[in-house]
């Protein structure tokens, strides 16, 4: 596998952050790009593209440029057909070869204008970036994330097979789980697309083949690195890509739902989250044991507003499941150290809290592997926000409610209790509320 990043860096000459669509077009001609794909969000939370043949230098620097109309109606929820149209607007910033296609093929990550040429509100791009900037202005704190992508691979079992126990997977290798090879794949693809991962492994799940010929499922963890929080989104939603085409590749059947098996541990999204400012990363427990007070505004109010925050990132039927089975997912609405059952946890430091051990970091355990991460990531920021504004003490979310929706009737209404809170700064588009309400609604209905 070709590692297009270094490729295309080596060129540039420059960091990725300084690329521009004058000095990525000719690079890319140089290395045979055929084809160049527009990635983008929607608002469902997959990934879209919009494709173009390049024509020549000049067309492929006019498309990094300035990108193309889209129909933003059948995008995002909010745009009426009336007025739809919108701008996919290129980050040149956030190119990298696809990994998977056939054709040399320059993928570039987009943000959403409309027609005033200003970020369009409905967009999820727009949303958490309104989200970060907005912690960012009033604390002077870059809020960064990270994602834990939890992932079942299934296949057909074979007289073959080498079998862990049910639920008995965690940190297991090769011959007893298939998806090794596949999982290792995926890390070396993600860095050669300058997504920075921490590390891979076997997780719990295991699901045994019911009969001969059944499917075996295995569950597998990608944990990601610490990003900001718009690319953090973006690190997610490309890693699941990641994992997606690389299961078609082999045939296997891959699924990050909540819930493959009833009785057996769920697919999580849990997320960690850092705070840095003027270049440092802020401490999460004071040398006393109690929280600093960045991660207790975070942990503050992500407590109180769970019930909301539920709408972005538990929005499948089995996330109830998930949550009621109470395996490798919170049973409690409050925080510890090191307390996997707690909804938000202080994890352990592997070398304590040193210069040269990872940041410390706040780990939010409720979302699961049907959120959205865009809107997930921009309503903690929002919880964080609120929970600073809301005065948290220091035993953050005592007022908060005692259990957990259970229900979409009940998400939808912790969504209406709290959306003052998600709208505030312009941040959620009041229309995207009202919309996701109604889907609530009409799913507690059905």
């Amino acid at each position: 596998m070709d590692n297009g990043i270094s490729k295309l860096q080596d060129r540039i000459g420059r960091s990725r952050g300084e690329w521009t669509a004058g000095e990525l077009a000719p690079v890319a001609l140089d290395l045979g790009v055929r084809l160049v794909s527009l990635l983008h969000v929607g608002s469902d939370g997959l990934l879209k593209t919009l494709d173009f043949a390049v024509r020549s230098e000049a067309h492929l620097r006019r498309v990094l440029s300035c990108g193309e109309r889209a129909d933003g109606s059948s995008l995002f929820t909010g745009l009426s057909a009336g007025a739809s149209d919108i701008v996919l607007r290129p980050r040149p910033e956030t190119a990298f070869l696809d990994p998977f296609a056939q054709d040399p093929t320059l993928c570039v990550l987009c943000g959403h204008d409309g027609p005033d040429s200003r970020p369009l509100p409905e967009s999820p791009d727009t949303v958490v970036r309104r989200a970060f900037q907005r912690v960012d202005e009033q604390t002077g704190i870059r809020l960064e994330a990270l994602g834990e992508i939890e992932f079942f691979l299934g296949r057909a079992a074979t007289d073959a097979d080498a079998h862990c126990a049910n639920d008995g997977g965690y940190h297991s290798t090769s011959p007893f789980v298939h998806g090794e090879q596949l999982r290792r794949r995926a890390l070396l693809c993600l860095a050669e697309m300058d997504i920075p991962v921490k590390y891979g492994h076997a997780e719990v799940g295991y699901i045994d083949a019911p009969e001969p010929g059944g499917l075996i499922w295995e569950q597998h963890e990608v944990e990601l690195d610490l990003l900001p929080l718009p690319r953090a989104a973006e690190a997610i939603v490309l890693a699941q890509w990641v994992i997606r085409n690389l299961a078609r590749r082999e045939g296997l059947q891959c699924s990050t739902e909540p819930i493959v098996g009833a009785g057996h541990a769920g697919n999580g999204l849990h997320v960690h989250f850092a705070f840095a400012k003027a270049g440092r990363h802020q401490a999460v427990l004071e040398p006393d044991g109690r929280m600093g007070e960045s991660a207790r505004w975070l942990t503050a109010g992500l407590t109180e507003m769970a019930g909301a925050l539920m709408a972005f990132g538990n929005r499948s039927a089995g996330s109830f499941v998930r949550l009621n089975q109470g395996k490798e997912s919170p049973t409690r609405l409050g925080w510890g150290v090191r307390d996997r059952g707690a909804l938000v946890r202080v994890p352990l430091l592997p070398a304590g809290e040193s210069e040269n051990s990872p940041p410390p970091t706040v780990e939010f355990r409720l979302p699961d592997g049907s959120a959205h991460p865009h809107l997930l990531l921009a309503a903690a920021a929002q919880a964080m926000a609120h929970g600073r504004e809301s005065g948290a003490g220091d035993a953050p979310g005592a007022a908060a409610p005692t259990t957990l929706p259970r229900n979409a009737l009940e998400i939808g209404e912790a969504l209406g209790r709290h959306r003052v809170a998600l709208e505030r700064g312009s941040v959620f588009p009041g229309t995207l509320i009202d919309a996701l309400g109604a889907r609530l609604r009409g799913a507690a209905v059905r």
